[in-house]
């Protein structure tokens, strides 16, 4: 095997990092030993764990370019405890992909009017969470007619703008949290690219709870679920959401709210 330096090739190794950190040796069945001066395992008892070999691993935590085997990764993932969106985020992180430059994506003129004749509100992101087309109805809502288009993004929207915490109140710092770690799972493919380090710039700068949640490297998957927001106007609403990525281009997410 042989690896060279990429610095691309960081978040592979933060999220390993990451991972190894949160776990305690008595969690992985492990004698506690000499004392320990940082938190979680030992390289080399992670390596262990897995079955490789010590500078092997480092190089993965280093973020070098290496190829690791399918095999290799599962036993990285059984070793250190990760769950199914986890091993399947270590999985895309260590293909390798060959990335061309992010470009916004265009939505297809059959999917804009799906979406504009829609009761319910709705509308289509973007890999980097772009709003890209919105009804009225979520427009009433969200407000995204009113922004700059730099703006029209919904990490924008949720974590930035003060309004966007007014509608969700208590349940904001959930919300906010939440889309953070959903996120993180296509940034880590897309970190070296300019729209998303500026993207990222925009959020530390406009959101001081960014910074320790993109620490902590969460990963999690989208799903449907219940939202309730208080509008200025229209009081106190409570909806299902899910999405649905388009056949057309499977960077482009259907998100749909339905009232309950």
């Amino acid at each position: 095997m042989t690896a060279t330096l990429d610095t691309s090739r960081s978040e592979l190794g933060d999220f390993l990092r990451s991972r190894r950190e949160r776990l305690t040796p008595k969690a992985v069945g492990l004698p506690l030993g000499r004392r320990r001066r940082t938190p979680g395992l030992r390289r080399e008892e992670v390596a262990e764990l897995a079955g490789i070999g010590v500078d092997w691993y480092v190089r993965l935590e280093q973020g070098r370019s290496v190829s690791p085997s399918v095999t290799t990764v599962d036993a990285l993932a059984r070793a250190l405890r990760l769950s199914k969106v986890e091993h399947a985020h270590l999985r895309d992180l260590t293909r390798n992909a060959d990335r061309r430059a992010f470009v916004r994506e265009t939505v297809p003129e059959a999917l804009r009017r799906l979406v504009e004749d829609l009761n319910q509100p709705a509308y289509i992101t973007g890999r980097r969470w772009d709003v890209l087309t919105c009804n009225k109805a979520a427009d009433e809502i969200f407000a995204f007619g009113k922004l700059p288009e730099e703006d029209r993004n919904v990490l924008i929207c949720i974590l930035t703008l003060p309004a966007t915490r007014r509608l969700f109140g208590e349940a904001w710092h959930d919300q906010a949290r939440r889309v953070v770690a959903q996120f993180r799972a296509t940034h880590d493919l897309w970190a070296a690219d300019p729209a998303f380090v500026d993207l990222l710039s925009r959020l530390r700068r406009g959101c001081p709870e960014f910074g320790g949640w993109w620490k902590a490297h969460d990963v999690r998957e989208a799903a449907a679920g219940r939202k309730r927001m208080a509008h200025p106007k229209k009081g106190v609403l409570s909806f299902e959401h899910a999405s649905f990525r388009a056949e057309d281009d499977p960077a482009l997410k259907l998100v749909i709210y339905t009232p309950v």
